[in-house]
């Protein structure tokens, strides 16, 4: 179908979905959100075995449209929260429950809400000329879209407090130094770099990565005892699959394995 705010497209089993407000540095409003969450209700539907995210122009994405919540002449204030509720918390908790690889190319600013949906995809690659910015303080408001989850652990609390309070910008390159995402690369080696990542992922033991995902996110909540116990179930489900089958077998004859996902 037809978008007016993102582009979406899917191809051998990898799928792409592309902030499209390069005017607006991505930054999202009413119709952005609702069409993200129609793109990502269709990834299964449409064979997609990992997700692709990034922003068309200059930046990644600017965070929420200002423009969407402005305070009206005479009001007292907005309901931020109910935006919160109806929009980021969504898009939030379904990228990490996306039975599949989520990549976000970060490609320039990503800012505000951009930066923490950035950050809670699960891997990130950024241009060496992008930023992460906490711009919530600026605005006297608290990081959301997750930030008072993710900033501690990926960061720890000391960055992670100077972070959200400073609202100073964090260059790719530190973000990588300080292990909150997966890798920097230079300007003209992004698209290139993630395209070959997606590819590699997209022939990967889906099922597999699916539940590697679901172990390592939940593993916070849990003891080791309990940890280990979720392994062994994992395990146990996993040694059914077709693609344990077939990794073993390749593994055997010394070739290449064939995943299908299953």
């Amino acid at each position: 179908m037809a978008y007016e705010t993102i582009v979406f497209e899917v191809e051998a089993g990898l799928a792409r979905l592309t902030l499209n407000r390069p005017d607006k540095l991505n930054s999202f409003n009413t119709a952005m959100h609702a069409e993200v969450r129609e793109a990502l209700g269709r990834l299964a539907g449409e064979g997609a075995r990992v997700l692709v995210l990034t922003g068309a122009g200059r930046g990644f994405c600017a965070g929420q449209d200002l423009g969407d919540r402005a305070v009206a002449p005479g009001a007292q204030g907005v309901d931020l929260g109910e935006s919160i509720e109806r929009n980021y918390r969504p898009l939030i908790l379904g990228l990490r429950a996306l039975p599949m690889p989520v990549v976000a190319a970060v490609n320039g600013v990503a800012a505000g809400a951009g930066a923490n949906i950035a950050f809670a995809c699960d891997i990130v690659i950024a241009a060496r000329s992008a930023t992460f910015i906490q711009s919530f303080s600026k605005l006297g408001l608290v990081p959301d879209s997750g930030g008072t989850w993710t900033l501690p652990r990926l960061a720890g609390t000391a960055r992670a407090l100077g972070l959200a309070m400073l609202g100073d910008k964090l260059p790719a390159e530190q973000a990588a130094q300080w292990g909150m995402i997966w890798k920097c690369v230079d300007d003209d080696e992004l698209a290139g770099t993630v395209a070959a990542l997606a590819r590699q992922l997209a022939q990967a033991p889906t099922r597999g990565l699916a539940r590697t995902k679901e172990a390592i996110y939940g593993s916070g909540l849990r003891s080791l005892a309990e940890q280990l116990d979720v392994e062994r179930d994992l395990q146990r489900e996993l040694g059914w699959s077709s693609d344990y089958a077939e990794g073993v077998a390749a593994f055997m004859e010394k070739r290449a394995p064939r995943f299908t996902g299953k």
